[in-house]
């Protein structure tokens, strides 16, 4: 993904559970598969402690997290190369900071030029190609150990240099014919190229399909070449059919890829330079500067007292990493890494624990006040400062990490989770002596609010987050820490960047064919050939969106799956008189849910990764876990109080939406989890109702609000009478495994 901060081991000093067996004991305990009751601290392996031989190895939390984020895991390049490697990036690096106080006088695109010329290049370098050549395979098809894992071949060399030659020709002052001549003759001949101008643009084109293809895999590039095809061959389509256009031939199209501001150097490209750079530089520095390790410490010693203090941790943790973290997988394996023994000496299964490191991670994109890479384009799309975008994630971002938090409860007591005691220093000694960390983040918003742009106001963050970090002797950034953080954070850059530049394909060709109101108009008119009622038209087109939106993001990674739905979707809701703000995030929402979704689920894979626990069971209980994420963003889109839920209408329609929509959630996580907290179990009739009950509530209208409070009330009717029924008959309580007779309601 695009900036993460990881947590490379656990924090807490130790944990240990106040009654209950360990379900990893071989031993049966009562009422259980565990151990007997063992009170003795259960030690966690310190930052830099040794790894005991007598058990087996625990991956590196950044190697893990490499495996599942929306890119591949690159080559770790050592030695000359590496040095090399190394010193590009700090180049790149400290172009885009300058960038920021002293732009280049040519302007911004020629400003992208330069930086694609810089960071493409890089990729063949830094990414294997990984062909499935019959050379490269042992007769039982496995891969066989290559140097390509570890040093650039010479196919990649090549690659390079084609790439930087390609990137650079737009700005080379040098006269081939009646080509070249510098940036402002190629801007001269924008709709006249020649034949070397496509032939470069030809190259740059290949070369950004190859660069996507060894980041993100196949799918990107074939979606790419789609539209590609789309355009040159969307001519010979009956002109009757909607899609059809009047045919765009070769030229045309690389003049749209290449000479144009739709294209490789448009928004998402603009994004990936101007913000995501100086946020993953930001994000680095804070991992160095050991931010990572405070919040998750911080998260256990909050609640180290609490009954379901396993959970509450987990939850927090991806929360608080959340705020600096634009990586949901990267984020599930840092937390998981720390919390999965505590939530494994509480009971939890593995696959329960799974999908709630996975729902916690995921909420890193949403959560602000560095949302994912697609936060920046909506800014961007929309002409609107990212201190606006911030303010129309907070409300869903509480309600989220809310029913997330609802649904750990209610699974703590349906299902008997143990209580365990975390052993760690009190919250406010933490807070005393590390909490500066939180003052980077603060410095953002602040310098947000004071009308300074973002670019200038992470810098600001970073150079705080820089000049703290010598208040930790473990975590100074010195010089060479610098460079590593620079160097860290242009390499977490330079997939996006392929992707953004790849996606300039998708936006020119849409751009020059209309696809995207032909797009539209389908999807309204299948709509509309359900009902003719106006609300229910939008309510069908939303849920054909969202569904659309979620089979394009099991694809492709989540700026790409943003930028195709925003350019083909977005105009079908804009169309419907749904608010710009509200149709860019009900976009942005169901492109972040990719990586909770079935069958992918890269946050549920890496989950299941870290537990051990079976993928398919894990990937629906993220999906439990995660249900308020995949309903929020319709309540905002298909009526018009919904828009209080991003913050806008005023304060009572913000309180209005906010609290109704709190309900709803809540009313969601006790039918999905079937126990009502302080009553007791909820059976499957009452669960039903609750259902019917939250998807109403989440109408922001009074007829369904009131319907839907209703339907609550007979929810917890039912339960209060299946409780007495219970106790009037001798019927037995909940118990939870290994405590007979303690009821935890």
């Amino acid at each position: 993904m695009v900036y993460a901060i990881r947590v490379s081991s656990p924090l807490v000093s130790s944990v240990r559970s106040s009654d209950g067996p360990d379900p990893q004991s071989p031993h049966p305990g009562p009422g259980g598969t565990g151990a007997t009751v063992d009170d003795a601290p259960v030690p966690l392996p310190a930052e830099d402690a040794p790894r005991d031989p007598a058990r087996p190895a625990t991956p590196d939390p950044r190697e893990l997290a490499a495996q599942f984020e929306d890119e591949k895991p690159g080559r770790t390049i050592t030695g000359p190369i590496g040095l090399l490697l190394t010193g590009a990036t700090v180049a790149v690096a400290l172009l885009a900071l300058v960038q920021v106080f002293a732009p280049l006088s040519q302007g911004s695109k020629y400003y992208l030029i330069i930086f694609l010329a810089g960071v493409l290049p890089m990729v063949f370098l830094a990414y294997p190609a990984d062909l499935p050549l019959p050379w490269r395979r042992t007769p039982t098809g496995e891969r066989r150990p290559g140097a390509d894992r570890t040093r650039p071949t010479g196919p990649d060399w090549v690659l390079a240099g084609a790439a930087l030659v390609s990137c650079l020709y737009p700005v080379l002052p040098v006269t081939i014919g009646g080509a070249g001549g510098g940036y402002d003759a190629f801007l001269d001949r924008q709709g006249l190229l020649t034949p070397l101008d496509v032939a470069m643009g030809t190259v740059l084109l290949l070369l950004l399909l190859e660069a996507c293809r060894r980041t993100t895999g196949w799918i990107l590039p074939a979606v790419c070449l789609l539209f590609l095809g789309y355009g040159y061959y969307g001519g010979l389509l009956p002109q009757s059919l909607p899609v059809a256009h009047a045919g765009l031939d070769f030229g045309q199209l690389v003049d749209a890829f290449y000479n144009s501001d739709s294209g490789f150097y448009g928004t998402p490209l603009d994004v990936a330079a101007s913000y995501i750079v100086l946020f993953t530089i930001y994000g680095a520095v804070l991992d160095l500067s050991g931010a990572g390790r405070f919040f998750v410490e911080l998260s256990a010693a909050a609640f180290r007292r609490s009954r379901t203090a396993a959970g509450r941790t987990a939850v927090a943790s991806g929360f608080l990493l959340g705020t600096v973290s634009g990586s949901g997988a990267a984020t599930t394996v840092s937390i998981g890494a720390v919390t999965w023994p505590v939530l494994r000496k509480a009971g939890y299964p593995a696959e329960r624990a799974g999908g709630m490191l996975a729902a916690a991670g995921v909420g890193a994109i949403l959560s602000p006040p560095t949302l994912g890479a697609a936060a920046f384009i909506i800014a961007e799309y929309l002409g609107v400062s990212y201190l606006q975008v911030l303010g129309w994630a907070t409300v869903p971002t509480v309600l989220y990490y809310l029913g997330i938090l609802l649904s750990v409860e209610i699974d703590a007591r349906r299902s008997g989770v143990r209580p365990v005691v975390i052993d760690t220093t009190s919250p406010w000694r933490l807070l005393g002596r590390f909490g500066y960390h939180f003052l980077s983040l603060l410095v953002i918003t602040g310098l947000l609010a004071l009308g300074l742009s973002a670019t200038k106001a992470v810098v600001g963050a970073t150079v705080l987050a820089a000049a703290l970090s010598f208040l930790d002797r473990r975590h100074r950034l010195t010089p060479a820490r610098l460079v590593q953080a620079l160097s860290s954070g242009v390499r977490g850059v330079l997939a996006v960047s392929a992707v953004c530049a790849a996606a300039g394909i998708i936006t020119a060709t849409t751009t020059k064919t209309g696809l995207g109101p032909q797009a539209a108009a389908l999807l309204i008119s299948g709509a509309q050939a359900v009902s003719s009622d106006p609300a229910v038209v939008l309510a069908l087109t939303a849920l054909l969106a969202a569904v659309a939106l979620t089979l394009l993001g099991l694809a492709v990674p989540v700026t790409a799956s943003f930028v195709i739905g925003w350019v083909i979707i977005g105009p079908a809701l804009l169309d419907l008189g749904v608010a710009a703000p509200a149709a860019a995030m009900f976009v942005f929402y169901f492109a972040v849910l990719s990586e909770v979704s079935p069958p992918t689920a890269l946050a549920a894979v890496a989950a299941a990764a870290v537990t051990g626990g079976r993928l398919v069971p894990t990937m629906w209980q993220t999906l439990r876990y995660a249900l308020p994420a995949y309903l929020i963003p319709l309540a905002f889109v298909i009526t018009p109080t919904g828009l209080g839920l991003l913050g806008i209408g005023g304060p009572q329609r913000i309180a209005v939406a906010g609290v109704v929509t709190a309900i709803g959630v809540a009313v969601l996580a006790v039918a999905a989890g079937g126990w009502l907290p302080g009553v007791g179990p909820v059976g499957t009739p009452e669960r039903l109702v609750g259902a019917l009950a939250g998807l109403t509530l989440l109408w922001l209208e009074p007829v369904p609000v009131t319907v839907g409070a209703v339907l609550a009330a007979l929810m917890v009717g039912g339960a209060l009478v299946r409780r007495g029924a219970a106790g009037r008959t001798g019927a037995p309580r909940a118990v939870p495994s290994g405590h007979p007779g303690e009821d935890i309601q």
